[in-house]
């Protein structure tokens, strides 16, 4: 698949590895939570520097929290549920020139594969309250939809309305060419 720049100037790049079911949940300001695999490799060597496979252990955070890198708060709300992304990341996006944690060399670019496991919403969400803005953003989508099927068909009874009076005006026309004609034949005849 191609790469996609996120941020403009080349310093998040993503790729998708594996697509989402297209009804699949994404991040948002209501599903913060995220859950993921990850495996980060050294862009230059490709060595592994830290990996949530190792032990199966699933990472949760959440976005807007500043809780991990910027490529990531960037990336990881590009995606969906189920999907796995490569996100290739330049050092300002990443650990920049401190190298964080020991193993990654100051100013390196950083390779992640992501799979975006889950996204739940922050603690004090209920999920009650997540459902009824999700059928409220359903039925805005529905209202919008509706709207444009309106507008649709108003355009199409304007063009009909312009087509039959540029059809009477036609006739109209005809009419009158027709008359001049008859007149003119009934003058010769008499």
């Amino acid at each position: 698949m191609d790469l996609v720049d996120l941020t403009g100037d080349g310093g998040v790049m993503k790729r998708i590895v594996k697509r989402a079911r297209p009804d699949a949940l994404a991040p948002s300001d209501s599903l913060a939570v995220v859950d993921v695999h990850y495996e980060g490799t050294l862009a230059a060597t490709g060595a592994v520097f830290d990996s949530s496979r190792e032990d199966n252990a699933v990472f949760t955070f959440e976005l807007g929290r500043g809780s991990v890198i910027r490529a990531w708060e960037c990336a990881i709300k590009t995606m969906q549920v189920g999907e796995i992304a490569e996100i290739i990341c330049k050092p300002e996006y990443a650990y920049g020139s401190e190298g964080s944690p020991p193993e990654i060399p100051p100013n390196a670019t950083l390779v992640f594969e992501v799979e975006l496991m889950d996204c739940k919403p922050r603690k004090g969400s209920t999920v009650n309250s997540v459902v009824a803005e999700k059928a409220k953003l359903d039925e805005l989508r529905r209202e919008r939809e509706a709207a444009a099927a309106i507008r649709e068909e108003e355009k199409k009874k304007r063009e009909d309305a312009k087509a039959a009076a540029a059809a009477r005006l036609q006739e109209k026309l005809n009419a009158k060419k027709g008359g001049k004609g008859k007149s003119s034949k009934s003058k010769a005849s008499q």
